[in-house]
């Protein structure tokens, strides 16, 4: 995995953030098994709930195009500008990676520059998340 090209893919994508509100650009790069790259951005909405996040934004585009195994998610977000902070995902886009992705082995990357970064697991950043695994072990009881 080209960590590198990753981040600096999530920093690019910040740029066609759509933030008219908060002023707070987010791009995410999200990375396949199969080595793609789905970029997203955040997408605001007057009346706020619409509003799409990054990560589920990079998600979606991915699996409309039939992806279905992820690897890993760069994530760079902060006011309009540069990444001052690092911005982690809101607990809707940790729901939507439980989905999709193995907590023990999918790659989270916070970063602030190509050379600034933290890495987590999906399961360090959503202990004891509800997945389709949960449903699956729920069947096998019945």
């Amino acid at each position: 995995m080209d960590k590198q090209k990753l981040m600096e893919a999530a920093l690019e994508a910040r740029n066609h953030a759509y933030t008219p509100y908060s002023h707070f650009q987010v791009g995410a790069a999200l990375l396949t098994k199969a080595g793609r790259i789905y970029q997203g951005c955040n997408i605001e909405n007057a009346a706020y709930t619409p509003t799409v996040c990054a990560e589920r934004n990079a998600f979606f585009k991915a699996l409309y195009e039939g992806e279905r195994a992820f690897a890993a998610i760069a994530v760079a977000g902060g006011p309009e500008g540069e990444c001052r902070d690092y911005a982690p995902p809101c607990g809707v886009c940790r729901q939507v990676m439980m989905e999709f992705c193995d907590p023990r082995t999918f790659r989270i990357f916070l970063v602030k520059s190509p050379d600034e970064y933290r890495e987590y697991t999906l399961e360090e950043l959503l202990p004891m998340g509800f997945g389709p695994g949960n449903l699956k072990e729920r069947e096998k009881q019945t």
